[in-house]
């Protein structure tokens, strides 16, 4: 792996041994940045803080062998990815201004393309870690991935039937909540459609309502009006000397038809007058009519009004109309036909949630019967493992225990809450020594035996699910003395079946390694650099009195850690 501008570290090379790898250094050398860039290549979150000061990107290439056939080899090719004999080639630079690249095998691929191949090829683990492990939520994963697909089977059915509950449960909380403002919105249309009902208005009709009130309203106004127009066309019976219209054009259509013959003009006058003469005693006519059929019967003017006032009323909410009421009427009967209708859905999304509930209840049951198996085998191997990290005499074990909650689902009889993962609360308990309680390791462990109860589960996943490699960064801080040989025994029986890289503060575990890289800062008065070398023979027994005492030319120092080198050679 090749690092540039990188935090401290300026061009460095590193070299991982195919086993048992331990890089060591002072603080603030640039340990880190070693962890930091095999993340990058991985995957890994970029941050433009970790470019060097003055430089414009910082690059992370890294060359990795891959097993034939692996599952990483299959996913690297079918991104368009080569390899190069075996090996691929990984590439990512970080700018300065926070962009990130990332080139597998020679092709430009997405970054997340690096994340999917991590999971297949390393298992990364820090500090961090160790705190992760304090929260039940990853105790729960780690017994779940331990017992593989007898929990990961049943796992995938409950997270689907979970997830569609949570969305029925959304959509009837959602109807049930509005269930008393639909209520009211129902009545009140309810209310209108049967108000509108009780009318039975017509189309147009407040148009001909209007017209026969102010008939009936000026009944009287309108029969004299008509009998003096009928009187002036007509004339007046009791008046034998009275003038009408009716006379007088038909003496001057007389006067005119007597000479019609001598000119045409005249004539088609005459016909236009005598036109006239008909038309007049037609209107006179239709007046005398009028006349005798208008009727002013008050009680039918009564009855108008009162109809006019009946629609009134429902102009003044449903519309401006009548056919504005009818359309109101129209639309919220559908609107009422929809609004019924969830009731309806209330019912068959109750039903639907009370069948998910019964079909959780019994994975969930199922998700327990199967995290309680595999946590005795779980905690029996872990705790085999603590016996070889110095801790004889600790015990392992997992409380899978269910919270009670009514509004949870019913599980053997008692009911329970439950979550997207089920309706177990794992918690993962240590005794470390005989007559000692199990007690969280939350609560009862200190940061040594937390270190090692870590490894020991990692060292248990290698056998059950390994991978390639496994990153171990400070893991056993807090540990000192014949513990931190034991761990050193314990990765380097680890690094026999797979690639071990630990980056550490201990002489006892980096004197297990197969090799020790050092990552050392040196100072020019201008440019801080770092780098990386491989330590040999005489240097590698500088670096661990260093480690020891902080002095490399302690001789006490260096005898203890010659010691160490030759325990490790020989049982190696």
């Amino acid at each position: 792996m090749r690092i540039r501008s990188l935090g401290v570290i300026d061009d460095a090379v590193v070299e991982l041994s195919p086993g048992f790898t331990a890089v060591t250094g002072e603080t603030g050398a640039g340990k880190t940045m070693v962890v930091t860039s095999l993340g990058l290549l991985l995957g890994g979150r970029a941050d433009p803080a970790l470019v060097r000061i003055g430089a414009k990107s910082a690059v992370v290439e890294g060359r990795i062998a891959l097993r034939p056939g692996a599952t990483a080899a299959i996913r690297a090719e079918e991104a368009g990815a080569e390899l190069d004999e075996g090996a691929l080639l990984v590439s990512r630079t970080v700018s300065a201004e926070g962009r990130s690249r990332a080139f597998l095998g020679g092709r430009s691929v997405p970054v997340g393309v690096l994340a999917e191949l991590a999971d297949e090829l390393i298992a990364v683990h820090g500090q961090t870690d160790q705190q992760g492990l304090l929260r039940p939520a990853r105790q729960r994963e780690a017994l779940d991935r331990y017992a593989g697909d007898a929990v990961a089977g049943p796992l995938a059915k409950y997270a689907e039937a979970y997830r569609r509950l949570r969305a029925v449960a959304g959509e009837l909380e959602e109807l049930t909540t509005r269930a008393r403002e639909r209520a009211q919105e129902a009545d009140l249309l309810r209310f209108g459609l049967d108000e509108i009902a009780a009318v039975e208005p017509l189309a147009g009709e407040d148009t001909e309502l209007a017209a026969e009130a102010g008939r009936l309203g000026h009944a009287e106004a309108l029969a004299s009006a008509a009998a003096l127009a009928h009187a002036a066309l007509a004339g007046n019976p009791e008046d034998p000397e009275s003038v009408d219209a009716t006379t007088l054009v038909a003496g001057a259509h007389r006067a005119l038809d007597a000479v019609r013959s001598h000119d045409p003009a005249l004539a088609a006058l005459a016909e236009r007058i005598g036109e006239v003469g008909i038309l007049l005693g037609d209107v006179a006519g239709e007046l005398a009519g009028y006349a005798d059929d208008l009727d002013a019967d008050p009680l039918r003017l009564a009855a108008v009004e009162e109809r006019r006032a009946a629609l009134t009323a429902l102009t003044r909410k449903y519309g401006e109309d009548i056919e504005a009421v009818l359309a109101w009427a129209q639309q919220s009967a559908a609107r009422l036909t929809e609004l019924d209708g969830d009731d309806d859905r209330i019912g068959e999304l109750t039903a639907e949630r009370d069948g998910l509930r019964g079909e959780l209840s019994v994975l969930a049951q199922e998700l327990t019967g199967a995290r309680t198996e595999a946590a005795a085998r779980f905690a029996d191997a872990v705790t085999a493992e603590l016996a070889s990290l110095a801790m004889p005499h600790a015990r392992v074990s997992f409380a899978v225990r269910q919270v009670e909650d009514p509004e949870g689902v019913e599980v053997d009889g008692r009911t329970v809450a439950y979550g997207p993962t089920g309706a177990d609360e794992v918690e993962l308990l240590l005794a470390p020594h005989p007559g000692a309680p199990a007690r969280p390791i939350a609560k009862g462990a200190s940061g040594g035996e937390l270190s090692r109860v870590m490894l020991a589960v990692e060292v248990v996943f290698a056998g059950t699910d390994p991978v390639p490699t496994y990153l171990f960064d400070e893991v056993d801080a807090g540990v000192g003395g014949r513990a931190a040989v034991e761990i050193g025994r314990r990765l380097a029986k680890l690094a026999k079946s797979a690639q071990v890289v630990v980056v550490t503060h201990l002489p006892q575990v980096a004197a297990f390694a197969d090799r020790q890289l050092l990552v050392e800062k040196t100072n020019d008065g201008t440019v801080t650099r770092s780098g990386v070398t491989v330590l040999e023979g005489e240097d590698r027994v500088r670096e661990l009195s260093r480690m020891l005492a902080g002095q490399e030319d302690s001789e006490t120092a260096r005898a203890h850690a010659e010691e160490l080198l030759a325990t490790a050679r020989a049982e190696g």
